[in-house]
């Protein structure tokens, strides 16, 4: 990983935001204050403080019997489910580096997560929602050479595998396991979890996010949220994105003290009631689910939400229509939510005015995050202006693992780095997100690189050239449209496209959902394809 400068460790050291302890130790403090106290709900299981410990550091210790050692990554693989969190945490605690994968990701990413990071283990489901993620895994275990585990949970492990539930099991001597898993910890500055980047690359990149830099701004974001012990936060978007982790999320959550149950599906038929049973104080969705839980709410308004205090909007931008509807229809405080897994978090505060957290995404966690708003030359815009946004800060990267190429690209001057994102800076410091510079298409939250789609776009017999943009969405915010210009004489349909993304083992979210065939590509002046013009192009299209 690239290091932050002498400087920048000492003042934040200095400052106490970097605690020099690891994550895996602050959770298993926070653990030993009420031991007792119920900490995990998944359906019928519920989880103990005192459980989640033993059974994480009872498979911390069985995963260093099989070779697993700190620094090793671990490539999770799950659905919504209790042994996410257990696994995640026996990771933490044994120092070896937890890698979440979405359970929709499909042998192309998988495979290049896991060769790119090295991973010792691979942890999946047996099959989920019909696909045999255990035959998958079993093949990237085979063709990457350190991938020397493959661990299946609710399933049958079946040979070359091992099964996660006797992994698991509290160790026989539970306190002991404990003091030498506190001896052996790793350091603040070591690596905690490589988060996934949905940037402008096929492959995700890889953000080696510290146990310094990640604990701290978990932790600032809970005492934004106001989490604590009465806290049940309710985790119902998929375990695999940072934001329903650490924004403060679920570990937010469990360093406070708090509770996490775990939703299976955010369908507001199962969510909804889930919160009233639970007595749910806070949950994190993105735009398009609040939209189903506001619409669901207006045709059965059964479910009784009275316990609900904060729901975050992120990954996408809230529409400030629907910001309006969410505090009257749901009788809870709206809180926007700006971030990225490279590390900048922006929020709007409980207690900001009524147009701020309806019309703004928020403003920075920590008063070190230092942030710029500059033009195409890097020249600051005036005030109020629309502007690419630089950031860095105390838990901001300053470079992505082992991609010294991707890091020339986004890092720019001492360390500052290129969100990507288009913005403007309100007189009070907010922002306001008003588009993007990379060529990055948003659907419901989930980053789809457009060259990628391009570049299988190519692989279908007659295509001559191909161009993927984004298409609006009133449920997602944004989905594939993939314009090509087919061979004289050849024809191409969505129908072709999607099969080659489906042999290509390509996340189904990744589809396009339109295809349009022009006869060119329109360029600019200078003679770059113009996807300004074609973005528009497709709304004019939706209109007619």
């Amino acid at each position: 990983m690239v290091p932050w400068p002498e400087e920048a460790v000492a003042r934040y050291t200095a400052r106490s935001y970097w605690e020099g302890l690891s994550l895996g130790t602050h959770l298993a403090r926070s653990a030993r204050d009420d031991p007792d106290a119920t900490c995990l709900v998944d359906g019928p299981t519920r989880m103990t403080y005192r459980e989640l410990m033993a059974r994480a550091d009872g498979a911390a210790a069985r995963m260093g019997a099989l070779g697993v050692r700190p620094d090793d990554r671990v490539a999770i693989q799950l659905p919504n489910r209790w042994e996410f969190v257990v696994m995640t945490v026996a990771c933490l605690r044994l120092g070896a580096v937890p890698v979440w994968l979405l359970p929709q990701h499909r042998r192309s990413e998988v495979l290049g997560v896991v060769a790119h990071a090295e991973a010792r283990a691979l942890v999946v489901p047996g099959t989920f929602k019909g696909f045999d993620h255990r035959a998958m895994a079993l093949e990237i275990a085979a063709a990457v050479p350190s991938c020397d585990h493959v661990i299946v949970v609710g399933a049958e492990a079946g040979p070359g595998a091992i099964g996660f539930g006797p992994l698991c099991e509290p160790a026989e001597d539970p306190e002991a396991t404990a003091r030498d898993l506190d001896a052996a910890a790793p350091g603040g500055d070591a690596v905690a979890t490589l988060l996934l980047s949905g940037g402008s690359t096929g492959v995700p990149k890889l953000i080696p996010r510290t146990h310094n830099d990640l604990t701290y701004m978990i932790k600032r974001a809970a005492e934004i949220c106001a989490f604590g012990l009465d806290t049940t936060y309710l985790a119902v978007l998929p375990l695999g994105h940072g934001f329903v982790n650490t924004g403060p999320g679920v570990l937010g959550a469990l360093l406070a003290g708090g509770r996490v149950v775990i939703a299976r599906s955010p369908a507001p038929e199962q969510a909804l009631p889930l919160i009233e049973r639970e007595r749910v104080t806070a949950t994190s969705v993105v735009p398009a689910i609040v939209q189903r839980w506001l619409e669901h709410r207006a045709a059965d308004p059964g479910a009784v939400l009275s316990s609900l205090r904060l729901l975050q909007v992120g990954a996408s931008r809230l529409a400030d229509g629907v910001a309006e509807e969410i505090g009257p229809k749901l009788g809870c405080t709206l809180q926007q939510v700006f971030g990225m897994g490279e590390g900048l978090l922006c929020l709007t505060r409980p207690d900001d005015p009524y147009d701020v957290i309806t019309r703004t995404q928020g403003r920075p966690i920590s008063a070190d995050d230092e942030i710029r708003v500059v033009d195409e030359e890097g020249r600051p815009v005036p005030a109020g202006e629309p502007g690419m946004l630089l950031a860095r800060g105390p838990y901001t990267i300053r470079g992505y693992y082992r991609s010294p190429e991707i890091d020339r690209r986004s890092f720019v001057g001492d360390g500052w780095y290129r969100t990507g994102d288009i913005v403007r800076r309100t007189a009070d410091g907010n922002l306001v997100v008003t588009g993007r510079d990379k060529d990055v298409i948003n659907r419901g939250g989930e980053k789809i690189n457009a060259e990628e789609v391009e570049n299988f776009a190519h692989r279908v017999p007659g295509v001559r050239q191909a161009a993927a943009v984004a298409m609006p969405d009133r449920e997602l915010g944004e989905t594939v449209c993939l314009y090509v210009v087919p061979v004289p004489g050849e024809r191409v349909t969505l129908e072709e496209v999607r099969a080659v993304l489906m042999d290509a083992g390509v996340a189904r979210f990744k589809f396009p959902e339109r295809v349009v065939v022009v006869d060119s590509l329109p360029v600019t002046n200078i003679g770059k394809l113009d996807k300004a013009a074609l973005r528009e192009d497709v709304k004019r299209r939706l209109l007619a």
